[in-house]
């Protein structure tokens, strides 16, 4: 193990963050995996996780059996992690500039599209080979530098460095309130299967642009944005295998928990020729996959006091009750009524929230939304 500090620039007189990884294996020796946690850094069940791979991947490694590289990059965001407001952590949005720090994203498509273009031919592997270097070029772009000026444009060059060139990318996530559940894109959903039964997902929620560029994406679709432009005339494999993973709920931080977690992704990577030996269970069937446009957000239309009148995990239908939303001045009971039919899997953690706070979340069989799919 290898553990490599990388630098961000400083945002005041005096200060400096640094971004922090551990290398297992050897750069360009078999396949490359890249996991981060808490790139909201107010995320916590990833960082627990992260420590349970790093002591089994530690293991592993001593044991001879990394048959590939694996990133792993326990702190996402350094910045984030140091941001609190009157004791409470605030590592959703960048407070200097009120971005996501799970959006926005470089996409490369274009780029790599126009670096690669007069190199293919009719060899699906060694396209794959050609591409994956002219990721590595147009990161490497000093230009890229230059714009990556301020800490957080240089924290997200620097993540997408590690991770865009990866044939598997985990980034390691949480709901307020929730069951595990995935983000990934549609066309590389059969290979996820085997994650999602592994980890015990409830939902899986696919895309192939939800919009704003978050991380995985910007690793994922250059790949199938360049099919996409090669037609027929060049194979082009799907060859970045990225996942967001949401670890239930913020206060799910539990060894036991994280422990099973981390050995699901050990027996992914066993699957993905990363790692070698048996998995330690056998792959239980997946979730059925529904549409990221499917997922229906229930949002509170004035302040009150949230009462939730069914449990996580629910099958609901359509116009039923799922919430009471209480005016605690007047006395006044409104009741929110499930959007669609489907499973009932994220809500608020707040029990007293502002008008236009999201509460909970259905997952639907019909993709039913359009534009930006995330929530902010």
């Amino acid at each position: 193990m290898e553990q490599i500090t990388i630098a961000l620039p400083s945002p005041a007189a005096g200060t400096t963050r640094s971004l922090n990884y551990l290398r297992f294996g050897q750069p360009g020796q078999g396949p490359k995996a890249y996991i981060q946690a808490a790139l909201h850094a107010d995320e916590l069940p990833g960082m627990l996780v992260a420590q349970h791979l790093r002591q089994q991947l530690s293991a592993l490694e001593q044991q001879g059996a990394l048959l590939g590289e694996v990133i792993l990059v326990p702190a996402a965001n350094p910045i984030g992690l140091a941001q609190t407001l009157l004791g409470t952590s605030q590592g959703r949005f960048d407070l200097r500039t009120g971005q996501n720090f799970n959006r926005q994203f470089q996409n490369l498509s274009q780029d790599v599209w126009q670096r690669v273009l007069p190199q293919l031919g009719a060899d699906a592997q060694l396209n794959q080979q050609l591409i994956r270097t002219a990721i590595r070029a147009s990161l490497q772009d000093p230009q890229r530098d230059q714009a990556a000026y301020d800490e957080l444009s240089a924290q997200r060059l620097a993540l997408m460095r590690l991770a865009a060139d990866a044939d598997v990318v985990l980034d390691l996530h949480c709901d307020c309130e929730s069951l595990l559940h995935l983000y990934t894109g549609t066309p590389l959903w059969e290979r996820v299967a085997p994650l999602a039964g592994l980890l015990g997902a409830s939902v899986a929620l696919l895309e192939t642009e939800s919009g704003d560029d978050p991380f995985d994406e910007a690793c994922s679709r250059i790949w199938w944005d360049i099919a996409a432009l090669a037609g027929a005339t060049f194979p082009i494999p799907l060859a970045c295998l990225a996942v967001t993973i949401e670890l239930r709920g913020f206060i799910d931080v539990d060894h036991a928990i994280a422990g099973r977690d981390a050995a699901a992704i050990v027996d992914f990577l066993r699957l993905q020729g990363v790692l070698a030996g048996p998995l330690s269970q056998a792959v239980p069937a997946a979730c059925a996959p529904t549409p990221l446009a499917g997922c229906m957000p229930l949002t509170a239309p004035v302040a009150g006091l949230v009462v939730y009148l069914r449990e996580l995990g629910a099958t609901v239908r359509a116009g039923e009750p799922l919430i009471e939303l209480i005016d605690p001045v007047s006395g006044s009971v409104q009741q929110l009524l499930a959007p669609v039919d489907g499973l009932y899997f994220a809500r608020e953690n707040r029990r007293y929230v502002a008008p236009g706070t999201r509460l909970s979340k259905v997952a639907g069989k019909l993709a039913l939304r359009s534009g930006a799919l995330l929530s902010a």
